[in-house]
């Protein structure tokens, strides 16, 4: 590689030598003497070869992976990607899973952000070694990480790796992370709280709230105290199960279920058809987060549902508008004919 030749005239050029040298490198991209596919000399031919410091070389080099011009293989170097840039802002999306309220997320980002932003979507199915391997072995090579976490570890320490202004947490409120970061998430103790309270009128008729709180669910714990804050406050009768029971259901009860595929839903209705007893009125439901199924399924399920579309839209503005949010996603009720 030639020796480039740094400007020394005022310190703002001796500030900026290593966009002289990211400025270098796309050149030598655009006019084929770096291809697509070619491994980058190392960190250290850079450094002796153009007489330039180690901070220099790698912000350069690291300016060039954000914009996706070149990417880091872990351990091995840095290898072209392409010629020209074709957006401001390369983006690693990194969801827990795909269902049809991650798609409502995904969907929503992606119309928010359009021509701005490429995305790259990964997932990590709870694994928490998955998880740390994709953030190690990408930390270079984007402008933003958008991540929802939901582990029984703690993702701290990985996530503090990402620098704050290129780390958007969504869904849930991690702990113990460092600097100004944005952050969209669901305080999900408050929002059982002020949900039931908001359906307090509908609850007068029945004599027990019966809780579904599975182990599995990363979220029950909070879940769990808020609905203990909630029937303290007003005394109702209740109960708090991790699976369904159906011998102990009686006529009366109201549930309240937030299982995975909605199992607890189903089996809530078939106790009431095999009992003759009549959905929102001998025995309530009361579902987490909304779906089309649940509009018209017996009439309609009464729902506390996150609105997934604004979360994803609020965390591609931040990316868009250069600032760094905290907001808390507010649960809805929406009351149909199941209470």
């Amino acid at each position: 590689m030639p020796i480039i030749k740094f400007k020394k005239n005022n310190s703002e050029t001796h500030r900026m030598k290593y966009l002289q040298l990211a400025d270098y490198i796309t050149k030598l991209i655009e006019t084929n003497k770096l291809k697509i596919n070619d491994r980058l000399p190392s960190l250290n031919q850079l450094i002796e070869t153009l007489t330039i410091s180690k901070e220099t070389a790698l912000k350069g080099l690291n300016y060039l992976s954000e914009k996706g011009i070149i990417e880091s293989e872990y351990r091995k170097g840095y290898y072209v990607k392409k010629k020209t840039q074709h957006s401001p802002y390369r983006i690693c999306l990194i969801l827990d899973k795909m269902n049809i309220l991650r798609d409502r997320v995904y969907q929503s980002f992606l119309e928010t952000i359009k021509d701005n932003g490429e995305v790259d979507v990964y997932f990590h199915h709870h694994n928490f070694k998955v998880f740390e391997k994709l953030i190690e072995e990408n930390l270079n090579n984007y402008t933003h990480f958008v991540i929802v976490t939901f582990f029984r570890e703690d993702p701290s320490v990985i996530l503090n790796q990402i620098p704050p202004r290129k780390r958007i947490i969504l869904d849930f409120e991690e702990k113990h992370l460092s600097g100004d970061y944005t952050c969209i998430y669901q305080d999900y103790r408050s929002d059982i709280i002020d949900s039931l309270t908001q359906l307090l009128p509908q609850l007068e008729k029945y004599k027990r709230l019966v809780l579904i709180a599975p182990l599995e669910a990363f979220h029950s714990q909070a879940i769990i105290e808020g609905f203990e804050t909630f029937v303290k406050n007003t005394s109702k009768k209740h109960k708090i199960l991790h699976s369904l029971d159906e011998k102990n259901s009686k006529k009366g009860d109201a549930y309240i279920t937030f299982s995975r595929y909605d199992q607890d839903d189903v089996a809530v209705i078939k106790i009431a058809k095999k009992n003759n007893w009549i959905l929102g009125k001998d025995i309530g439901l009361i579902s987490y987060n909304d779906t089309a199924v649940k509009e018209v399924l017996e009439n309609g399920i009464t729902v506390i549902s996150t609105d997934f579309k604004k979360m994803g839209e609020e965390a591609a503005k931040a990316i868009l508008k250069k600032e760094i949010v905290k907001m808390r996603d507010y649960a809805t009720v929406i009351i149909r004919n199941s209470l």
